[in-house]
């Protein structure tokens, strides 16, 4: 009797791999919209510069953020409300030209709830992909 081994593991680690890719995408559309959902909306442009990438530099994962300037002092707060911040008053001038006295902002997170509320979700995605459904 005649054994003949094919290997394929190439082709299973490259579906596997594509699969993850997927995945991670996914995940990443998906907390980018709970992002936009729970971001704060004066303007827009904070919730505008939200979005999500896919990397694979040796470790594979989805970072949702931004790359407004103001964006991390909404995210976790300034002044009073910051730990480690500003624990005195100050004065800013506004756009019209108003004095205000401010202690600082409170936090809004949008980005942080947005990855770490829904892990099952998440988690469901992942495995659904490699599952191929």
């Amino acid at each position: 009797m005649k054994i003949t081994f094919e290997d394929h593991s190439a082709e299973v680690l490259g579906a596997l791999d594509a699969a993850v890719g997927r995945a991670l995408e996914k995940c990443g559309l998906v907390a980018e919209g709970y992002a936009k959902k729970l971001c704060p909306v004066d303007t827009g442009n904070l919730r505008n510069s939200i979005t999500h990438t896919v990397t694979d530099n040796g470790e594979r994962a989805a970072y949702v953020g931004t790359n407004s300037k103001y964006g991390v002092y909404v995210e976790c707060g300034t002044g009073i409300y910051y730990p480690g911040g500003r624990q005195t008053p100050w004065l800013y001038q506004d756009a019209k030209g108003n004095v205000h006295l401010t202690h600082g902002q409170r936090a809004k997170p949008f980005i942080k709830p947005a990855v770490s509320e829904h892990g099952e979700q998440y988690k469901r995605i992942i495995e659904a992909e490699l599952k191929g459904k």
